[in-house]
């Protein structure tokens, strides 16, 4: 690399490796370095992470990227954080983990939510806080601490998420960034402060709880021990930054209004900026924080990339072995098949939700269901179904952020779906709107490095991210499968009306013989 080239890193925490990616200037990549963890599932609707396999990923992710650009520690300008929303563990007096991390996919505290939405004012604490009322967050995984764990709940002294518990080991602060906070289900929207009724709902006390920060907030002073395994200045500028996913939009440049982000990995998610806050009377979507003139609204989807995993793993074996001898990607072969189908299925419909489901239905019963089955079927038209099934999953929640904040201009996509020409076209027909392709993968690292240099007066607004942006390609709707579209997601959201009371059976018995 050009010498003495100011270097700032963008570490990304998500659900299933921690990357950091070295920027330099007009966000060009210059390193990057990814390493991966477990999701533990000890019971059934768990899911869990060590928090110190994630805490070594960051150290090791940052040393990775300095050691692949061969730089003094002088040369990198910042630091800035993203993390994956709504983790949750307890720390004893000491800053010890009491739990594993708690990540968004633990239905655990499946009848809590129900609780909370049936008896508790469930949607009046959506309109305050932003955050919908599902297992995935953290209220009502703390409700379940106190019923389940009575004795657990009281010896903690601080409940955090995984950035706290990083900021933590690296500065010795309690801190936590508005964006993560409005992810809890804990934060007043209107005054950037801890909602005290929840607080009294829970039984529990600000000092259980991180200091709140602006997501610009700067930390400096890192603990020595750790700035020397990274390769880092201890007074290094480190940013707080905000949630993986507010700072996806920065990342791909999806930051004025009416500018929607899909972003499509292991789940996926729709999500556009409004210059107020927003919530929706039929909570829907949620609302949370990137900066005072910045407000995501959105929804997040349980079932992306991870329904073409579950494929590949449980009904791939053939395409495995013949992928290897290839030497082509299994997903790459999974996807040819699915292009000798044509769209729709042959009217082969997937309800995609074998994770229970988000957005826009926030219904964690919800189950996966194939309609329409014929013996004409082959299986090249089950995994174009469930391809499908994820892009109406996507389409149904980017109607619902339109009925908030108003039509969609434009749509810019990221996430690993990214990588399939495919699949992209396919959710341009399903959505009837053209796409377009920025260049960079990592949008959540790219947006929590501009949000540093933001911090540090280096840029003067966000929107300076979208001169750095090139776009790949766009992706026109073929108008001839828009139309099949339309007619088969009518029936996808007839089905999952009738379907629902079904769904509450069928999770009951799953809970009760799993």
């Amino acid at each position: 690399m050009e010498a003495k080239q100011p270097v700032v890193i963008g570490v990304d925490i998500g659900t299933t490796s921690t990357k950091a990616v070295a920027f330099g200037e007009q966000g060009r990549t210059l390193a990057s370095h990814a390493i991966d963890y477990p999701i533990i599932q000890q019971h059934p609707g768990w899911a869990e992470q060590d928090p110190e396999e994630i805490f070594a990923a960051v150290v090791k992710t940052v040393n990775a990227v300095i050691s692949k650009l061969k730089i003094p520690s002088s040369q990198v300008k910042a630091i800035g954080f993203s993390a994956a929303m709504h983790s949750l563990m307890a720390l004893d007096v000491s800053g010890r983990p009491l739990t594993r991390c708690i990540i968004w996919a633990d239905n655990r505290s499946v009848e809590q939510a129900e609780r909370l939405l049936d008896e508790l004012s469930g949607i009046s604490i959506y309109k305050r806080t932003g955050t919908p009322i599902h297992p995935m967050s953290p209220l009502p995984k703390l409700l379940w601490l106190k019923e389940e764990q009575p004795d657990l709940f009281r010896q903690t002294h601080k409940f955090v998420s995984m950035k706290e518990y990083v900021l933590y080991q690296l500065y010795g602060q309690y801190v936590v960034d508005y964006s993560i906070a409005s992810a809890t289900g804990l934060f007043r929207l209107d005054t950037l402060d801890w909602d005290e009724d929840v607080l009294k709902l829970l039984g529990m006390t600000r000092a259980q709880l991180s200091s709140l920060v602006p997501t610009t907030h700067i930390l400096r002073g890192m603990r020595k021990e750790w700035a020397e395994q990274m390769g880092l200045d201890p007074n290094v500028p480190v940013v707080v930054g905000a949630s993986d996913g507010v700072l996806a939009n920065v990342g791909v440049g999806a930051i004025l209004p009416g500018e929607a982000a899909v972003t499509i990995g292991t789940s996926g998610a729709v999500r556009t900026i409004s210059p107020i806050q927003k919530t929706d009377e039929k909570g829907r979507t949620f609302c949370y924080a990137l900066t005072p003139n910045h407000w995501v609204v959105g929804g997040p989807t349980n079932n992306g990339g991870i329904l073409l995993r579950w494929l590949r793993d449980e009904f791939g074996s053939p395409e495995r072995e013949v992928a290897k001898r290839l030497g082509i990607d299994p997903y790459e072969l999974l996807t040819k098949y699915a292009e000798r189908v044509p769209a729709g299925s042959e009217g082969l419909l997937f309800l995609p939700f074998l994770s229970g489901e988000r957005a826009p239905y926030w219904n964690a019963n919800a189950r996966g269901t194939f309609f329409g089955i014929s013996l004409r079927h082959k299986r090249e038209h089950f995994i174009r179904a469930v391809m499908e099934g994820v892009c109406m999953s996507v389409f149904s929640v980017a109607l619902a952020i339109r009925d908030v904040t108003g039509p969609l201009s434009e749509i810019r996509v990221s996430g690993g779906f990214a990588k399939s020409p495919f699949w992209r076209q396919m959710l341009a027909d399903m959505m009837g709107k053209e796409l377009l392709v920025p260049e960079t993968h990592e949008a959540s690292a790219l947006g929590a490095a501009a949000l540093a240099l933001y911090a540090l007066g280096d840029i003067p607004s966000l929107d300076t991210v979208k001169t750095w942006i090139h776009i790949l390609s766009r992706h026109v709707p073929n108008e001839e499968n828009t139309l099949i579209y339309s007619e088969l997601f009518d029936i996808y959201t007839r089905l999952y009306d009738r379907l629902k009371d079904e769904f509450d059976v069928i999770a009951s018995f799953q809970r009760r013989n799993g």
